[in-house]
């Protein structure tokens, strides 16, 4: 993303840490029947093939979580003085990037995960952000405070 000309950047949004958190918990328990795996049969393998294949295990883990981080926190919503930016990363090498000018949105649709949304820890949801012709050109998943962008975003409108 480059800027223009008298662009300053506002504010940048990164996911919630929660749906991230859960994320993780089920990579790990993937992971669970590998390690189970090497712990039933290892009275079968000697202390040194058992080291190994626990060591090959967490490398594969360690590198899939660095993966998932990479990807998860790269991702960001950028709002500057004239336009939002949301870059959304496939995969490490692979990244999409939508925008739509802060003039021309016509509606910011937030939708939070109900009576939970109360608790910081579940303050997340989606940003949706419409154009004129009722195009979604910005949806923000897993989004901090969505109502608190929203909220943003229109105060930014008025100015």
């Amino acid at each position: 993303m480059e800027l223009r000309e008298g662009e300053k950047i506002l504010k940048i949004y990164h996911h919630h840490p929660t749906p991230f958190l859960w994320m993780l918990i089920k990579v790990a328990v993937s992971f669970a029947p590998f390690y189970l795996f090497i712990y039933l049969f290892h009275d079968s393998m000697s202390d040194k093939g058992a080291f190994i294949a626990n060591l090959i295990f967490f490398v594969i883990l360690a590198l899939v979580v660095l993966y998932l981080v990479f990807i998860y926190w790269l991702d960001r919503l950028i709002v500057t003085n004239q336009r939002i930016v949301f870059k959304d990363y496939k995969f490490l090498t692979v990244s999409e990037e939508s925008q739509t000018f802060i003039r021309d949105i016509q509606d910011i649709i937030t939708r939070e995960k109900g009576i939970l949304a109360y608790f910081r820890a579940f303050d997340y949801g989606i940003v949706r952000m419409e154009t004129a012709a009722s195009k979604s050109t910005v949806i923000f998943d897993n989004a901090p405070n969505p109502e608190g962008i929203r909220q943003y975003i229109f105060q930014l409108r008025k100015r």
